[in-house]
């Protein structure tokens, strides 16, 4: 459940009114991914004492992209916290961020809780006058809740852990998937895609290279404008020939059990054979849970009002990092132009946090 949580920086400030409980935490992050890992090396650096909490293991969103991807992205544009990607490919596979992000962790020796879902952030309310927060977790193989109290809070979290769903029935059998990993298991089978962007397009793509007699289902009349500019022609080319089959203008009314998808268009309503499905039709953060942090979250857009220069929410304190800043469009940020979130967040935190005293020489 834990990894490197007893690691702890010998200059944890401790400042607990009551000698039982356990020292503040000048930060606490919440996710575990590569912009909270960036953070968590940043503090660090220097010397902060710092903790990563996250409901997952490292890198959980990572570890769900497709087994072979290999990112767009050139090595150096995801490196963090001053640590060379070093790998000769240009662009890195999945394996390799992988161990990438681990050797971050290893190298500063970032502190982990993992398996640990964060359910409460607030300002203590035992002592309000101190600023700080109390984060309450649960963990996942149960034993109670736990309680830390920090100066100042990140949320890191990302979106991934939040994929849109349609509400339907039979959304959740067994042969339906909101997540594309590889192809092989579905060899030979009929298989449909609900959605029409970029991870739609390749997992329609992919499968239908590798065996699978593939239909692709999208409520919109043509394939999403924001697909990659060297897929969508191949995705294109495909429907026009007839090798992936498409039915745009459609909604899914249900997955059958037993198999099949009912669908319904202008046309009318029709069974499509199915024996697996993968609903790809995007992910949200947990605007929810930001509010109930106190964040102020714009209704629409699921925008947090965050200050640009240091990432600090409307609470004082509170941060909010990497995707999460960008609300519904969460096209918008990725790793490579959120990698001096940690940086800012940790200058900012600096200049707010108490100065200790020198030990007398």
């Amino acid at each position: 459940m834990t990894s490197h949580a007893t690691d702890l920086p010998t200059t944890i400030r401790a400042h607990a009114n009551d000698a039982n409980e356990p020292p503040v935490l000048d930060l606490l992050v919440v996710g575990a991914g590569p912009t909270g890992i960036a953070i968590g090396a940043e503090a660090r650096k220097v010397d902060l004492a710092v903790l990563l909490v996250d409901r997952g293991p490292l890198t959980a969103a990572i570890q769900e992209y497709p087994t072979f991807l290999e990112f767009f992205t050139t090595r150096d544009r995801l490196e963090i916290a001053g640590v060379p990607f070093a790998i000769p490919e240009d662009k890195p596979s999945r394996r390799q961020a992988l161990v990438y992000y681990r050797s971050v962790v290893d190298r500063f020796q970032v502190p982990l809780a993992l398996g640990e879902e964060v359910i409460e952030v607030r300002r203590d309310p035992r002592n309000p006058e101190s600023g700080t927060f109390r984060v309450v977790s649960r963990p996942a193989l149960g034993g109670g809740e736990i309680v830390r109290r920090a100066r100042s809070v990140a949320l890191a979290t990302g979106y991934w852990g939040n994929p849109y769903r349609l509400g339907v029935p039979g959304e959740d059998l067994p042969w339906v998937h909101c997540r594309y990993r590889e192809p092989y298991p579905n060899f030979g089978q009929d298989v449909v895609i609900v959605g029409a962007g970029n991870t739609a397009a390749e997992a329609a793509v992919d499968l239908w290279r590798n065996g699978a007699r593939v239909t692709i289902v999208h409520r919109g009349a043509a394939l999403r404008a924001g697909i990659k500019y060297w897929l969508k022609p191949d995705v294109e080319n495909r429907i026009a020939e007839g090798s992936i089959a498409a039915r745009f203008d459609t909604l899914v009314e249900a997955f059958l059990d037993g198999g099949g998808v009912a669908v319904r268009s202008s046309a009318g309503r029709e069974v499509l054979p199915a024996q697996a499905a993968y609903v790809l039709i995007g992910y949200h953060p947990d605007a929810d849970f930001e509010r109930r942090c106190g964040i102020e979250v714009d209704p629409v857009t699921l925008v947090p009002r965050v200050d640009a220069a240091t990432c600090e929410s409307n609470v004082p304190g509170l941060y909010v990092a990497g995707t999460l800043q960008a609300g519904r469009k969460t096209d918008l940020i990725f790793i490579e132009n959120s990698r001096d979130h940690g940086p800012r967040i940790v200058a900012h935190l600096r200049q707010r946090l108490p100065v200790e005293p020198s030990s007398p020489s």
